[in-house]
């Protein structure tokens, strides 16, 4: 049913006159806006009555906002310049859901946009107009106060550390902008990112806005919007620090930031990239600290555990890690290494980037300009006596091939493919153009692996679902009712998201006598799957199952990370 016009429902309740209406639609015909704003500019009728009927007539509870009081974590939910375009102010949050006030319920294309910026479902209520401008202007007076404000902070036992042979020149440039409030902002925004346990940074500029996320969990969450005019002098210092070419903004460029936050070092890898509004840089975020280098508490089954370990304690062949990027392939390959590096073995690794510097490992920085990529310095690796090699990552066929020779010649050898599952990754090293009898002969174990979201501990609670959803995603009958899978409210400790940290789902597929005859008849990829599973490989749905199980992620985390077996 349509609603009715709320210059009619004001005449019904007699609260204003044909005349009063007539009057309040010529002027809004001149001046535009709405006709409930033209009638209270008029003074025909209070504000407050608007909003009621407003309530009334499209079935959307009315709220005073100057009855509640709203945090500014809340009020940042939605970024100040759309809560202006749509007048509304958000004033609640409960789980996933964002309460907003909004002077005219009837925009069904403001809630619509609000929902795809927040990523939240959008419960709306209505306000008098004139409150949500009074919280829009306290929002825009923040938003200006913004670098005066960190002029004063002090941001704690940060300090970053030089770089023996930096120009002179940029020494100069850092020191004539150490006093700025650009200079706050940065630090502010970095400290923040590893504070929150961020694995990157995103810098922004866009035709109207510019904006800084995190990624937080594999997810980005918007942090801030710093005023427009001040994005060239951000980008600048972010450059200055990572020893770019503050000039240079026509091309790509990568450089490193090393600082300290409270009492251990981080490393960011800087990119920057042209876009149409500036330049774009992303930050990704080594902290050492964070680094998982225990196999026991990566996320493996116990099975699969064994599977790895049996397999990289090998005297010599070939162990692959495969996953999208992001995947935590590298934190998996640290972990072996950490693991396998005892004084009697030589181990030698090709990286780009090194992202972490360990102890006891020859660890080398690829260098494409120079002709230093991973095939050149696996030949030079040959070279040096290893016991056990690792090369960042098999991208073509003359690397492929060197590493396996190697494998067959009595070193072990580490290495990664981007591949959906472990027996996929057979096929792709045979697509590359390496022979079936070298892939079968070389190759010791191949392990895929996905990051999904852990459950907030804080806010974590059961719930009940029906038991053909739980079959639906690969639970068997006999499990059903022998366990209640879990999901996250949402609280202050995870954000408002439900999870907080992520855990590694495995899948280990040995190299048996079993799958070597199917690779050397060239079975295809779901052949080797159904073949592996038989001899007891746990795939990465059932391994992410297990793990709801356990309550340790959702089932909605596994699913979304997983494809059905």
């Amino acid at each position: 049913m349509l609603a009715r016009k709320i210059g009619a429902i004001l005449l019904s309740e007699n609260l204003i006159t044909h005349e009063q209406l007539e009057k309040a639609i010529e002027v809004q015909k001149k001046e535009g806006g709405r006709l409930g704003s033209t009638l209270i500019k008029l003074g025909y009728v209070d504000e407050s009555k608007i909003a009621e009927f407003l309530s009334k007539q499209y079935n959307v509870p009315y709220v005073n906002l100057k009855e509640i009081d709203i945090d500014n974590r809340t009020l940042s939910s939605i970024p100040a310049d759309l809560s202006r375009k749509f007048l509304v102010i958000p004033f609640d949050r409960e789980g996933q859901t964002l309460k907003v006030a909004i002077a005219d319920p009837s925009n069904v294309y403001a809630i619509e946009e609000l929902r795809f910026v927040t990523g939240f479902n959008i419960k709306p209520y209505v306000a008098v107009e004139s409150s949500i401008r009074e919280y829009l202007d306290m929002q825009s007076e923040s938003v200006d106060n913004t670098l005066a404000e960190l002029e004063d902070m002090e941001i704690a036992d940060m300090e970053y550390e030089q770089e023996e042979e930096e120009e002179v020149k940029l020494d100069v440039l850092k020191k004539e902008v150490e006093d700025t409030p650009t200079v706050k902002l940065v630090n502010h925004i970095m400290n923040e990112a590893v504070k929150r346990g961020a694995s990157d940074i995103h810098v922004e500029p866009y035709e109207k806005i510019f904006r800084v996320r995190f990624r937080i969990d594999g997810v980005m969450h918007e942090f801030m919007r710093p005023p427009k005019k001040i994005r060239n002098a951000v980008i600048s210092r972010l450059k200055i620090l990572a020893d770019l070419d503050i000039a240079e903004r026509r091309l790509p460029q990568d450089g490193r930031i090393k600082l300290k936050v409270g009492k251990h070092s981080v490393d960011m890898r800087v990119s920057t990239l042209p876009v149409l509004f500036g330049e774009k840089v992303v930050m990704r975020i080594l902290d050492k600290s964070s680094l998982q280098l225990d196999m026991e508490k990566l996320g493996f089954e116990q099975s699969s555990l064994d599977k790895f370990i049996k397999g990289i304690e090998s005297p010599y062949g070939m162990v692959l890690v495969t996953g999208p990027t992001g995947s935590g392939k590298s934190t998996t390959l640290y972990s072996a290494l950490s693991r396998l590096n005892k004084d009697d073995v030589n181990i030698m690794t090709a990286e780009d980037p090194v992202e972490y510097n360990l102890f006891g490992i020859n660890q080398v920085q690829m260098k494409e300009e120079i002709g230093l990529n991973f095939a050149s310095a696996l030949r030079s690796f040959l070279r040096q006596d290893p016991d056990i090699i690792m090369v960042g990552e098999i991208r073509d066929y003359e690397t492929a091939e060197i590493a396996i020779k190697a494998a067959l010649t009595g070193h072990l050898v580490l290495s990664t493919l981007h591949t959906n599952d472990a027996p996929s990754t057979v096929n792709r090293l045979l697509n590359m153009g390496i022979e079936p009898f070298l892939v079968a002969s070389s190759t010791v174990i191949i392990l895929a692996q996905r990051l999904a979201r852990k459950l907030c501990p804080s806010c974590s609670e059961e719930i009940k679902l029906p038991k053909e959803a739980l079959l639906s995603v690969g639970f068997k009958e006999e499990e059903i009712g022998k366990f209640n899978p879990k999901k996250g409210k949402g609280c202050d400790k995870c954000n408002g998201t439900g999870y907080k940290g992520r855990v590694a789902l495995y899948e280990v597929m040995g190299v048996t006598e079993g799958i070597k005859e199917l690779v050397l008849r060239g079975a295809n990829a779901n052949e080797l799957k159904a073949k592996a599973m038989e001899e007891g490989m746990i795939s990465l749905r059932r391994s992410g199952l297990e793990k709801v199980k356990k309550g340790v992620t959702t089932i909605e985390e596994v699913v979304r990370v997983t494809f059905e077996d």
